[in-house]
């Protein structure tokens, strides 16, 4: 055990293509997601999380070296984590909360100060010695040898769930012989996953796991998903910070809106290390990088141009802003209540923001009306939204990013049937997928090796126009019009230009 003296979090499966890609993350990942949420059970089936324990303790170091033990000696993949010093209360409900993630916890290391506590969790929980840690803690390890998804059977959520479930999910633990950096964390409550809305996050944890899986294979970067039970912001706040040290930044994860502002706003606020809403700026980054390239092939320029957002939530809202940013002077947005207007009463309090600057002559009618003459569609809400006749009366040249996952607003081959110049989507399956996988590898993987501790507006702009910019003017064309996700220089790009 001496010879190690680290843990990183990698792939059980190598992403070598993009049908690789469709099966580990999006839009296969939904088919395991839906599946857990119907029976809870199954998340032992389809994630690793029936070989996953948490080692909690006062001291990181002192949680590694457990973890390392476990893992070299046992097989067991355990994650090391510290939680600064609290009161027992405050201990419990941290260890209750991080239930959906793990299939035991080892307190082991701080036995004195639980042995009286009575946690309420229906997971094994190690308070003392034990002479066999295996059966104590019930976890089951396995591994697969299989060098391409398309070796699987079936169409792809079939083929998503097969691999899944021999491969007992898409990421372990693995010790390493030279000293690593801590993990990112990936932290949700699973109140927004995907497109499938409020499933839980446990249900949510197989996507976790493939942006893990992303992290590693796209940007070089260890990262760890944490699943909270509790979908109190306020509660999910206090937990992240008393496990601060235990990461090198964190990635907050489909966490619905406005809770996800509440969230994210507090901890940039209060945590010492970086912190970044993959769902509202990664998302914004990728579209404003997308809709750049677009504009171009359009030979429209953004001052002048219509646009119409279906979805009013965290991604929209930021994508929004930052488009904003860029001089589009023309947005109405939508939700389920209809057009987003000042004064609405069904807004929250980032929608009463928001519409300071959309919309501004209030206009109430409905999505069919408010879509003729606009020039881009942007859709971040739920599918068969956008009808072929819809796009029929846009402007010429219409532009249409459908990226509801895991299905779009409307597939892309009606789109271009309808008349769209340029269509978009969020999956790996279709052409220009616009997907935040393109972003947060290479971001993070630049903010860690410059020790940046705050990412900020001019960052993510700077991030959009070199995104753009990846792709080659020779290349540049209405199917093309954002780099592939596995090009490896998308990364490197990322990374090189967060300063």
């Amino acid at each position: 055990m001496a010879q190690y003296s680290g843990i990183k979090i990698v792939p059980k499966v190598k992403v070598n293509d993009k049908h690789d890609l469709a099966v580990v993350y999006t839009p296969g990942v939904a088919a395991s997601c839906l599946k857990i949420k119907d029976n809870p059970e199954l998340s032992y089936d389809y994630t690793n999380r029936e070989n996953s324990v948490g080692v909690i303790s006062f001291s990181y170091s002192e949680s590694l070296n457990r973890a390392i033990f476990l893992k070299s000696t046992l097989g067991i993949d355990a994650y090391p984590l510290e939680i600064k010093e609290v009161t027992k209360e405050k201990l419990k409900i941290v260890v209750q909360n991080l239930e959906p993630t793990f299939c035991a916890i080892d307190l082991s290391l701080i036995s004195d100060f639980v042995k009286d506590i009575k946690f309420d969790v229906g997971i094994p929980v190690l308070k003392g010695a034990c002479t066999d840690l295996k059966e104590f803690f019930m976890c089951v390890s396995k591994t697969i040898m299989l060098t391409s998804s398309s070796k699987l059977e079936g169409n792809l959520n079939e083929q998503s769930l097969a691999l899944r479930k021999m491969a007992g999910g898409v990421i372990e633990t693995e010790p390493a012989t030279e000293e690593q950096k801590k993990p990112v964390g990936i932290v949700t409550d699973g109140s927004a996953v995907l497109g499938l809305g409020n499933i839980g996050s446990l249900a949510g944890l197989p996507v976790m796991e493939g942006k893990s899986v992303l992290f590693s294979a796209l940007g070089d970067v260890s990262a760890m998903p944490l699943c909270l039970k509790t979908q109190v912001p306020e509660e999910v706040i206090e937990i992240v910070q008393l496990l601060e040290n235990s990461f090198s930044g964190i990635n907050l994860e489909d966490i619905c809106a406005p809770n996800c502002f509440t969230v994210e706003n507090k901890l940039i606020d209060t945590l010492s290390i970086p912190v970044f809403h993959d769902d509202q700026h990664g998302t914004a980054i990728v579209v404003c990088a997308a809709l750049l390239n677009a504009l171009a092939l359009a030979n429209k320029k953004p001052e002048d141009i219509n646009l119409v957002f279906s979805g009013a939530g965290a991604a929209a809202i930021a994508v929004c802003k930052l488009v904003l940013s860029l001089g589009v002077k023309n947005i109405t947005m939508f939700d389920k209540f209809g057009a987003v207007y000042k004064g609405r009463k069904e807004n929250n309090f980032a929608l009463s923001e928001i519409s300071d600057y959309t919309n501004l002559t209030c206009n109430q009618s409905p999505l069919k009306e408010q879509i003729k003459g606009a020039d881009v569609f942007i859709g971040l809400s739920a599918p068969n939204i956008l009808t072929p006749e819809m796009i029929k009366t846009m402007n010429n040249k219409p532009i249409v990013f459908a990226l509801a996952n895991p299905t779009p607003e409307i597939m892309p081959s009606e789109a271009k049937e309808a008349g769209a110049f340029i269509v978009a989507s969020g999956r790996s399956d279709f052409e220009n997928q616009i997907n935040n996988s393109l972003v947060f590898p290479g971001l993070f993987n630049g903010v860690l090796k410059h020790g940046i501790k705050k990412i900020t507006k001019e960052m993510k702009l700077n991030l959009a126009f070199a995104l753009a910019s990846a792709v080659k003017d020779s290349e540049l064309s209405a199917d093309y019009i954002l780099p592939d996700a596995l090009d490896s220089i998308v990364p490197k790009t990322i990374s090189e230009n967060v300063r």
